[in-house]
């Protein structure tokens, strides 16, 4: 671990880093150990002036930039990725219900907005792109998983393009795969605490689904894998634990003593 934490430093140091959605947990988290290893400069590129704001304030440092902008919008992605060493590709929509309500707004974000991206990087000098998906991309059933899984494809499509390692210009490709990064905006553990704070009972789809469950600096660690050992065109999955929604459910209600669920 001590090695990884060096080619670590030794990578980030004065490099330029975009995030793409990083005004996420994921963006929060990775900034925040990003700002520890001496970059140049974190560019947090995002719709949502609000959060932006909030960060600003909160990390009120100079290395962090912000940049309003949809990473559907071509020309802007474009603008933004240039002048960029590194590249993570976090924004997309999220939220299984809105892309199943909203499939073509997923398609738009998640699929034609990844593959900007990719474009403005093939004619920028970025060294490498680490995408981040989700297990819900493995034979997926839903718009968000579909539309994930789309995302790795143009990955890996593109990838093929500059499978020649001897060309120092040509950028790396390579993603990262997880599940449900614990207490994350937007996942299961923040709801169920929710309605147990309101008092009301935890509704469940489906006793039997799993989850994979990540804390968030493992998969921020998983995306400084990639950056540091990630191959062209490779998607990279840390084992995690699982367990079944009403066991999760479950525990929860046994750490507050909650007897609704």
């Amino acid at each position: 671990m001590e090695n990884m934490d060096e080619n670590i430093k030794e990578k980030i140091k004065n490099k330029s880093i975009l995030i793409t959605g990083g005004t996420g947990s994921f963006g929060n988290t990775v900034v925040k150990e990003l700002l520890l290893l001496k970059p140049k400069k974190i560019v947090i590129f995002s719709r949502d002036e609000k959060k932006q704001d909030d960060m600003r304030n909160e990390y009120s440092n100079s290395i962090l930039k912000f940049v309003i902008g949809d990473i559907r919008d071509r020309e802007g992605v474009v603008k933004i990725v240039e002048g960029m060493d590194y590249v993570f590709h976090a924004a997309a929509l999220k939220q299984v219900p809105t892309c199943e309500f909203f499939p073509i707004e997923a398609v738009k974000t998640n699929i034609i907005g990844a593959h900007n991206i990719v474009n403005a990087v093939i004619a920028s000098r970025v060294k490498k792109v680490v995408i981040l998906s989700t297990d819900k991309a493995v034979y997926p059933i839903n718009a968000m998983g579909m539309t994930k899984a789309l995302m790795e494809k143009i990955m890996i499509a593109e990838s093929r393009n500059f499978a020649d390692k001897n060309n120092v210009l040509s950028p790396v490709f390579c993603g990262v795969r997880y599940g449900n990064v614990l207490y994350s905006r937007g996942s299961v553990l923040p709801y169920f605490i929710s309605q147990i704070k309101q008092n009301k009972k935890i509704p469940i789809t489906n006793s039997n689904m799993t989850r994979f469950l990540l804390p968030l600096k493992e998969a921020v660690g998983l995306v400084f894998h990639a950056l540091v050992n990630g191959e062209n065109g490779h998607m990279y999955v840390r084992k995690s634990p699982a367990c079944s929604v009403k066991i999760l459910a479950k525990a929860v209600c046994e750490i507050f003593s909650y007897k609704k669920g």
